[in-house]
């Protein structure tokens, strides 16, 4: 996944400021960033403030690892069958 140019904390002062009554199309053309961009991050961090969104990354790189642990399991899993001659 490619790394924003933005951190969490910016990201989260450009939502504040929209909300505030700065125009989305201004706030994008000062902040060099598309309105899709815009819309997506409000879709994801609308209505967090910083440490809310540092603790959703942490959460989403424990549920990465966790995911790829899993993974290996079942792979582990399958081999240990194919090594037994285990029929499904």
């Amino acid at each position: 996944m490619k790394k924003s140019r933005f951190t969490e904390e910016q990201i989260i002062g450009f939502l504040k400021q929209a909300e505030h009554g700065q125009g989305v199309k201004e706030l994008c053309r000062l902040g060099g960033f598309s309105e899709a961009s815009f819309y997506h991050w409000r879709a994801k961090y609308g209505g967090m403030d910083a440490s809310e969104a540092r603790r959703l990354r942490d959460l989403e790189t424990e549920n990465g690892k966790l995911k790829k642990l899993l993974a290996e399991a079942h792979l582990h899993i399958e081999a240990l069958k194919v090594g037994f001659g285990v029929k499904r």
